[in-house]
């Protein structure tokens, strides 16, 4: 006999740290409906998956100046603070929705500024009740006292077309000043995402201005190992601010070993992953209103007594063993029995051979994509990497591996290695790793063709025609560049 109980828990989750930085000056005033939507959606996500992560908007090229840099230091104008860092509510979406139009360009440094300053106050304040008054004398305290206090987790997000010069540092270059800002953004665990909206937006704008401004926003892309997003379509504009972060993790470390005299340090990746709708979960009520961390999930435990009746003692883990019905039988196999039979792999990827890349036809790749990367630091790795990579692109030639990721994995992977060189000398070159299918995983169906049917099924012209053209209207890439590129692209139900 099962008997279920219920029991409600409480969960505290890592929170993040984002401020928006909003270009709303008159260059931007094209698009900003579409950044309304873009913030909108983010704030509304985070209200479903991440309900405790806390968020502020700071925008730029409006009239008036509001930040706690004007009042405390001077300068810092045409800034303004719509909402200090608080966790997200209905109250954002409103906000968001409702952007002012600026009537100034916007110079998006001293933005990063004010919001630098003001993320790390509000952020520590909000834990220690320190108010904004004393700025050097509180950041002091709380830098020495919350020095690694949500490192990683501060996230400011740049949305601006980069359009217009920016000012003149009075100390020092205008990359001087960005490295210095830098530098403490990277010091204080800040990163920042910038989405350069260009396009039509740019047509009539000064060349130079723009190429000066890619490569300050290029500092800090470097600096804070963040990337720079440049969009010119409102669609893809609503796909560049991802919503989720997922980190990514390691699914092997180890020997890429081509014969037992020749291993590479390596390790893999996943560089696809098929994305699956949010699972529904019990819900529960018990927990009291008042009670803002509770997460009203439910936990399900089960527990096993005598079918006969003889005991009302729960059974413990130790005596129970699982049975299987083999016709009016239950035959009990214990879990060491199990062990002793099941195939147990040696963990580790060995290369079977090599053949030529046309014989490895793109249909029969499954599942995800792994890259193989060469053991991070490892210089020896990194060069072996890189020749065998570039001695298999020359010869147009692919690996065939098998593939065991971990030990107790119950099934080998036999798949394609792929070479894949590097474009940039700071990057170095890698492999491509497809699963390829098994014989009994291959399926080859045969359809009678189209010509052995009756004339009267058969299409005439016109409908020919027809679906002719219905399939040149789903090309995405009519003039060779691709409409919808999946990576700005929002999943309408997923993201």
């Amino acid at each position: 006999m099962v008997i279920f109980s219920v029991i409600e828990f409480v969960v505290i989750l890592e929170q993040e740290k984002l401020v928006l930085l909003l270009d709303v000056g008159p260059s931007m005033h094209g698009v900003l409906s579409e950044v309304e939507k873009l913030c909108s959606m983010l704030v509304e996500k985070k209200l479903i998956f991440s309900k405790y992560d806390e968020l502020g908007v700071v925008v730029f090229g409006t009239e008036e100046s509001k930040n706690d840099l004007t009042t405390e230091v001077g300068g810092y104008q045409n800034i303004s603070v719509l909402q200090d860092i608080k966790v997200v509510d209905g109250d954002l979406v409103d906000t968001l929705q409702k952007l002012p139009r600026g009537r100034v360009d916007g110079d998006w440094q001293n933005a990063i500024q004010a919001a630098c300053f003001s993320a790390y106050c509000c952020i520590v304040g909000s834990l220690t009740s320190v108010v904004l008054d004393a700025i050097v004398v509180g950041m002091d305290m709380l830098i020495k006292k919350y020095k690694d206090l949500h490192k990683g987790k501060k996230r400011l997000c740049l949305i601006t077309n980069a359009i217009h010069p920016i000012k003149d540092s009075f100390e020092g270059s205008k990359e001087d000043q960005v490295m210095t800002i830098a530098e403490q953004m990277a010091a204080q665990g800040m990163k920042i995402e910038s989405i350069v909206v260009r396009g039509r937006l740019s047509r009539d704008a000064n060349k130079g201005v723009m190429d000066e401004n890619d490569h300050l926003l290029s500092i800090f892309s470097k600096k804070t190992r963040t990337r720079i997003v440049y969009v010119d379509t409102p669609t893809s504009l609503l796909g560049a601010l991802k919503t989720r972060r997922v980190t990514p993790v390691t699914v092997f470390r180890g020997h890429l070993e081509l014969s037992p005299q020749m291993k590479i340090k390596v390790w893999v990746y996943k560089k696809t992953q098929e994305e699956k709708f949010p699972t529904l979960k019990k819900y529960s009520e018990k927990a009291a209103a008042s009670n803002k961390l509770a997460t009203h999930q439910v936990k399900v435990s089960y527990e096993y007594k005598s079918v006969d009746g003889s005991s009302t003692s729960v059974i413990p883990p130790e005596q129970r063993i699982k049975g299987y019905r083999y016709g009016p039988q239950v035959v009990p196999i214990s879990t060491a029995e199990w062990d002793a039979v099941k195939f147990k792999p040696e963990k580790g990827i060995k290369v079977l051979g090599f053949t030529d890349a046309s014989k490895i036809k793109r249909h029969c790749y499954m599942k995800d994509v792994y890259l193989f990367i060469a053991e991070p630091g490892n210089t020896r790795a990194t060069l072996a990497v890189s020749a065998i990579a570039r001695a298999m692109k020359e010869m147009n030639a692919v690996a065939i591996l098998r593939c065991v990721w971990r030990q107790g994995q119950q099934n080998v992977v036999v798949g394609v290695l792929t070479p894949n060189i590097s474009q940039n000398y700071k990057i170095p070159d890698s492999f491509y790793f497809n699963v390829l299918p098994f014989a009994e995983d291959v399926r080859e169906y045969q359809f009678p063709s189209f010509n052995s049917f009756p004339a009267s099924w058969q299409p005439n012209d016109q409908q020919q025609k027809a679906a002719d053209e219905l399939v040149q209207m789903l090309d995405l890439a009519p003039s060779g560049k691709e409409a919808l590129l999946p990576e700005f692209t929002p999943n309408p139900v997923l993201e």
